[in-house]
């Protein structure tokens, strides 16, 4: 338990435990090669007590399933810290380790991902050394996502001459969202793929540099997830052609784009389905699933939308084998596709005792590897992803568990408790030592590779607007800006949430996007701006690993650090007490320099981090000393 905070109090937090967390600070490769010897290191800050020294370190990793123990050496050591390194040889794809201490106050500690132990824990938070044919793509680490749900996002001329199918309950673009569930997913505004070419611009406004558009395969829905066809895009959005000039025009301002495949099911009234319901003999009757009493199996029972069955080796050459078929046909040109964003991949491949999970993840790894070399593919995981997504499937997750659904806990308004994602509760409201916890235990059971390219959200297509769950202060909605722009991972904004646009659910988010300014949350938008480009220009925020510092009810405050840099930041969901820090295990924090938000308080041997409100404080100072590999 974190004991309040008071004027006087000087925190010490967690700067005083020995911290690895596999980030290049850390390890001397992100990206090994099967068989490599690596080089991890691992930080012990000085004791108070010169008894309670760490005398020795050891690595223990399990090649073929057997411990080994490797011996790890002092290669820097100063008045603030000790650093030790051990070469770890990359025997496994997945290679996993921790650090066995001995010396202390406990005498023997294991140090994995969720901490520091005094006593024997499971293997299954362990750090990980991952070795892939081809490492996930660099520019990723880099990158932030806005993603478009092309049906509301904007609507070029060329819409108006499209007649309205026979499914569609056509809209007005200043139309509210309809509440009536029957057809919730009838209702179509007309976006299209020209009227996001047309706001490009918008997005190098706000600083963005990844495009993510969610289905663009015609369906009988607004959402497009219940495909006919993966072989065009949807006439309402343009068709073929429409998608060549939207990336054509991002490539050259700089922007790359992912689509959204579903690689789970399609819509009932695809072309495959309907010729396996009308020729039982055909070979599309195997790319589905059937129960004994010839009827279909669907994603969680919707009828709209038939299970695939990966038992099929023909549906495993039509959608990732083929060149022309669904995943490496639009990573071609003229399409050109910078990856995939991968819908229900938890449920992919799986029913019942059947489970090609993770066959159909790595397959889709190295079909877009061979296809479009550099591309990004995350899957869609609403929970725990550890056993998973290991990195040698897809590269990330969409990190609702790990991320999303901690900083709901921690940031929801009082009066306001959403549902989240089919849980039938209520998201309740936690302190900050609730999330931090959280936060660590979801994220300790993957690699780093995994957890820097997973996409960071507050939100998407399917849940609650930011703006409504954190309920009257803007402030709030910068809080969070603020940590999906200053933790690890892939940020993902979803269109709107950039200029404050409210949704109380995850259908009545898919609001169209108000172009008119005036209807603009500005506060919201230029806080945006601003700390898209504070990540932007500071690579610790980017690439740097993660060291918590301090936890308690209304604040949050970590370390980002990378050789290169080192970033201090508060987050506040409120005013809280000065948070007082000893400079003993902040080395170089003397020449930290505000980023964003407030100034640094300095005062002997301390440092004070303070905030009246919900908000953000960003200080950088240059890397760790003695670090270079």
């Amino acid at each position: 338990m974190t004991r309040a905070l008071t004027e006087d109090t000087v925190v010490v937090g967690l700067l005083d435990q020995p911290h690895h967390d596999g980030s290049p600070l850390y390890v001397s490769t992100q990206a090994p090669a099967l068989g490599q010897t690596v080089q991890i290191r691992l930080r012990v800050p000085a004791p108070e007590d010169a008894s309670d020294r760490v005398t020795t370190v050891h690595v223990r990793t399990t090649p073929d399933g057997e411990s080994r123990y490797v011996d790890a050496v002092v290669v820097h050591e100063d008045e603030h810290e000790t650093w030790w390194q051990a070469e770890v040889v990359v025997h496994n794809p997945v290679t996993g380790y921790r650090f066995l201490l001995s010396g202390g106050p406990a005498g023997y500690q294991w140090l994995n991902g969720t901490g520091l132990h005094d006593r024997d824990v499971p293997d299954a938070a362990d750090f990980r050394l991952v070795a892939t044919d081809a490492p996930p793509p660099e520019w990723a680490l880099d990158a932030v996502v806005y993603q478009v749900f092309p049906d509301r996002f904007a609507r070029s001329a060329g819409a108006d001459a499209r007649p309205t199918p026979e499914w569609a309950v056509p809209a007005r673009w200043e139309e509210p969202v309809t509440r009536d569930r029957r057809i919730i997913g009838d209702q179509l505004y007309g976006g299209d793929l020209d009227g996001i070419r047309e706001h490009l611009d918008h997005l190098e406004r706000l600083g963005v540099d990844v495009l993510y558009l969610t289905p663009f395969f015609p369906g009988r829905s607004n959402h497009r997830y219940d495909a006919d066809t993966f072989q065009h895009v949807d006439p309402l959005l343009g068709g073929d052609d429409a998608l060549a000039r939207l990336t054509l025009e991002a490539h050259r301002r700089g922007l790359r784009v992912l689509g959204d495949f579903t690689t789970n099911h399609t819509g009932a009234r695809h072309e495959w389905f309907e010729t396996a319901v009308a020729q039982p003999d055909s070979p599309e009757r195997g790319f589905y699933l059937w129960d004994d009493d010839g009827g279909y199996v669907s994603w969680l029972g919707v009828p709209s939308l038939p299970k695939l069955n990966y038992d099929s080796d023909e549906l495993w050459r039509r959608v990732l084998v083929d060149p022309d078929g669904v995943v490496r046909r639009w990573l071609a040109q003229p399409y050109a596709l910078d990856g995939w964003r991968v819908d229900v991949a938890n449920m992919t491949g799986r029913h019942g005792a059947q489970d090609h999970n993770h066959a159909v993840a790595r397959e889709m790894r190295r079909a877009v590897d061979e296809a479009a070399p550099g591309s990004l593919l995350v899957g869609e995981h609403v929970h725990d992803f550890s056993t998973d997504i290991r990195g040698d499937g897809w590269h990330g997750a969409m990190n609702y568990a790990g991320f999303t659904r901690p900083v709901w806990t921690w940031l929801r308004d009082k009066g306001f408790a959403p549902k989240f994602l089919g849980s039938p509760l209520r998201v309740p409201r936690l302190g900050g030592e609730a999330v931090r916890e959280t936060v660590e235990d979801f994220m300790a059971q993957s690699p780093w590779t995994v957890r820097a390219h997973s996409f960071t959200l507050l939100g998407s297509h399917d849940t609650t607007r930011v703006r409504t769950l954190v309920g009257e202060d803007a402030r709030q909605v910068v809080a969070a800006a603020g940590l999906l722009l200053t933790m690890p991972g892939i940020p993902m904004i979803t269109y709107g949430d950039e200029v404050g646009m409210e949704g109380d659910s995850g259908e009545d988010g898919r609001r169209p996007m108000p172009w008119d300014e005036s209807c603009w949350d500005t506060d919201i938008f230029e806080a945006y701006q601003a700390l898209v480009r504070l990540r932007v220009d500071h690579v610790a925020l980017r690439r740097g690993g993660l060291r918590w510092v301090h936890a308690d009810g209304d604040s949050l405050t970590f370390l980002r650090e990378h050789p290169d840099q080192t970033a201090l930041v508060l987050v506040s969901r409120g005013a809280h007490a000065p948070i007082r820090l000893s400079t003993r295990h902040l080395p170089g924090v003397e020449a930290a320099v505000a980023a964003y938000g407030t100034n640094l308080g300095r005062e002997g041997g301390t440092i004070t981090l303070d905030a009246d409100g919900p908000g953000v404080s960003v200080w950088v100072w240059p890397g760790a000393p003695e670090t270079p590999w």
